[in-house]
């Protein structure tokens, strides 16, 4: 049971600083010092910024990462760049994100990078909030890789990656990382039209080494490259099966779906912690805290204070820093009332 009711929280990513993004074109003009002090730098402004609207739990905003996925194949080796399979121009859209083609054994000698992630966040975040890591899971992780010969099919890549993310997890707890969100967006993305049982059987995998070792959730939405979807945008393929998820909390994409299906949180609040997304990241009209309180009692229709965490819709990487800011002052300010009014009744 989370300790918090109410409690605030983020999914991971957090937009870099406008300085950030040029020095990553020019990164040729730094060297390894300087681009040390970048990252720490960037990792600060991330943190100062969730800590100031006044999280319960915050991340390193991953500012390391240049994009969700494409980031962690810097660190497997047997991949190489495939620029031809991508639409160059035109509307922004999911077919232009990088795919890599395999070249080789698929193998990651020097783990996928989230633990020196959390590491370089636990030296930098003040006392106070919890502290969380977030990676993708293995059918996630291979939206981008290209089948060959020898991986046949995305789930015969997944379950290559499978053991490198298992092993990610371990050592996240090993350096002290009481909370963990495995990503798998695209499980709820086809959710629709794939086998629901095989994707919770290969989370169930995925995350058995750690269960019990630490908080556990998972974030499920329907696509936000860009600020666009590319699932079908609909809970209920997802029931009953996702059910059965390995889970301490379920972080589920709401906002932007103006609380479509609502009503199934409760089916979810039966078995695991709901994290409602109540801040569209999509959309740049910020929520006041009156929103944030009338979402909040919505939610508390169906899944109880206790079990109950807010959240923006996905990470934030792809909405303007401005914006962000003030969509997570408000949100915790909205939560904050709420969670008085609910003290005061108790």
């Amino acid at each position: 049971m989370q300790p918090i009711p109410i409690r605030t929280t983020v999914v991971g990513s957090y937009p870099f600083p406008g300085w950030l993004e040029f020095a990553t074109q020019h990164l040729d003009q730094f060297g390894p010092a300087d681009v040390e002090e970048m990252i720490d730098d960037a990792v600060v402004a991330a943190v100062h910024d969730q800590i100031t609207a006044g999280l319960d739990v915050i991340t390193d905003g991953e500012q390391t990462r240049l994009d969700f996925n494409l980031s962690f194949y810097g660190f497997i080796k047997g991949l190489q760049p495939n620029h031809s399979e991508t639409r160059k121009f035109g509307p922004p859209a999911h077919d232009q994100r990088g795919k890599h083609s395999i070249v080789d054994e698929l193998t990651a000698p020097k783990g996928l990078g989230a633990v020196r992630e959390y590491q370089r966040l636990k030296k930098l975040a003040p006392a106070g909030p919890t502290l969380k890591a977030s990676v993708p899971g293995p059918y996630t992780l291979s939206g981008r890789m290209l089948p060959n010969d020898r991986y046949k099919d995305r789930y015969a890549i997944t379950e290559a990656l499978l053991p490198f993310v298992s092993k990610e997890l371990e050592e996240l707890v090993a350096a002290g990382c009481t909370e963990i969100t495995v990503d798998e967006p695209s499980m709820s993305c086809y959710a629709y039209r794939e086998d629901t049982r095989r994707f919770v059987e290969i989370f169930n995998r995925t995350v058995a080494p750690v269960v019990g070792k630490g908080r556990l959730s998972t974030h499920l939405c329907f696509g936000n490259f860009k600020g666009r979807p590319v699932g079908y945008r609909s809970i209920k393929p997802m029931l009953p099966d996702f059910l059965d998820l390995t889970v301490d909390e379920v972080h589920i994409e709401m906002a932007n779906r103006e609380f479509a299906e609502i009503e199934l949180l409760a089916e979810f609040a039966q078995v695991m912690d709901v994290a409602v997304g109540i801040i569209d990241v999509k959309n740049y009209y910020i929520e006041t805290v009156a929103d944030v309180e009338e979402r909040i009692r919505r939610c508390l229709q169906y899944v109880p204070a206790e079990k109950l965490a807010v959240a923006p819709d996905c990470g934030l990487s792809q909405t303007a820093r401005w914006a962000a800011r003030q969509k997570l002052i408000n949100m915790v300010a909205g939560a904050r009332k709420v969670r008085e009014q609910l003290a005061v009744m108790a």
